[in-house]
């Protein structure tokens, strides 16, 4: 799956878990956080899409995936990115 097609899957996960992606530019790599109650991934749209794609993958590790869909060139990327963290 090409790096396009997985952004385009990652914002599809975060709809389904109800989490706001939001682009910004500037001096910063990304993260989670909550804003006004609401869960928010920050990313840098500046930062090459691979790296934008570790924050989204980053992120997501710490959700409950387990019971729901996730297209499997997706999941593995997050197995994968996590498996690089530890």
């Amino acid at each position: 799956m090409k790096n396009k097609e997985l952004l385009e899957e990652f914002h599809s996960l975060a709809e389904k878990l109800d989490v706001k992606i939001m682009k910004g530019k500037g001096d910063f790599s990304g993260g989670s956080c909550i804003v006004n109650e609401e869960k928010v991934i920050v990313i840098n749209n500046m930062k090459p899409i691979e790296q934008r794609l570790n924050t989204l993958a980053s992120c997501f590790k710490d959700y409950d995936l387990e019971g729901l869909y996730i297209v499997p060139a997706l999941r593995k990327y997050i197995n994968d990115a996590t498996r690089l963290e530890l």
